[in-house]
């Protein structure tokens, strides 16, 4: 199939996993990148996906532990602690003029990937979905909806919207979006409050919203003001509205990963917060205590 036909992703965990199913069911030729064992699997068994917005469906992918060749598009959907390790998988000479489509927690990453790839491919997205992989190429989606914000600086405006059209096609709702850091800034000032919250207590959003509201509300407004600080809007009503609006169960991907015992994305989140704050000088007294007391429970 042709260059165009063809995209690449970087860790076919809940996120890429979900995507690369869909984008493969859609037609499109998908070569997943992952260690040897679960390349091996997803060559052998495709990717199975569970879900009440698609359905349940079994597609066909590609998978290596290397790209081997050039591709429309890399989807980079690694854990941000995973991400340095991950990036071997993908030697710049061969992604070429490729597209990289970061779709990571926190603010930090966007620049370690332009210093390894052109600057002008690396593409920021943002992504809004709950998926989680429960086995090698099975993967849980919970989430009646599945999100994708494209935003970067410099990127031809063609390439940008030939992929969200793509992600479109695939069911995905895919949009360009103006302001990179707004874009970046607004998943963080949602992600900070729930992921450290719903991690610290144990608990899912519904009880942390009740039986932590003032902590919550606090922790909006900190992220806020660190937001506003790098240039980007905040709206601390509109966010408070947006957690009273989640289904009560729901869960942090942090929290998620807490509760496998696997190692948490706390520096991507709540570290970059605490960089962020120090830059600017905003004080931000809740999350630091809440960042120090993960990192003293071990996590």
């Amino acid at each position: 199939m042709a260059i165009e036909n063809t995209v690449a992703v970087l860790g076919p965990g809940g996120t890429g996993g979900l995507l690369a199913a869909l984008l493969s069911r859609s037609g499109r030729r998908v070569v997943c990148l992952a260690g040897e064992s679960t390349a091996e699997t997803l060559r052998r068994d495709g990717i199975t996906v569970r879900s009440a917005q698609f359905g349940d469906f079994t597609a066909a992918v590609e998978a290596d532990t290397e790209l081997r060749e050039p591709v429309a598009a890399c989807l980079v959907t690694v854990k941000h602690n995973a991400l340095d390790a991950a990036l071997t998988r993908v030697p710049p000479v061969v992604l070429g003029d490729a597209l990289v489509v970061p779709l990571l927690n926190g603010v930090e990453h966007p620049a370690a990937l332009r210093a390894r790839y052109r600057p002008d491919r690396v593409a920021p997205a943002v992504i809004r979905v709950e998926s989680t992989r429960i086995a090698p190429g099975v993967i849980e989606h919970g989430s009646p909806f599945t999100e994708v914000d494209l935003a970067a600086d410099g990127v031809p405006a063609a390439r940008l919207d030939a992929l969200a059209a793509t992600l479109t096609a695939a069911g995905v709702t895919g949009r360009v979006v103006g302001d990179e850091t707004a874009a970046l800034w607004a998943k963080m000032a949602f992600l900070v409050p729930f992921a450290l919250l719903t991690t610290r207590y144990g608990l899912p959003l519904g009880e942390v919203r009740t039986r932590h509201r003032d902590e919550l509300g606090t922790l909006v407004a900190e992220t806020a003001t660190v937001s506003l600080a790098c240039g980007a809007p905040a709206d601390p009503a509109r966010a408070l509205a947006r957690y009273d609006a989640f289904p009560p169960g729901a869960k942090s991907s942090m929290q998620r990963d807490a509760e496998a015992g696997r190692s948490l994305e706390l520096d991507a989140i709540g570290g970059a917060l605490l960089r962020a704050a120090e830059r600017n000088g905003v004080f931000v007294p809740v999350a630091a205590r809440l960042v120090r007391e993960l990192r003293e429970a071990g996590r």
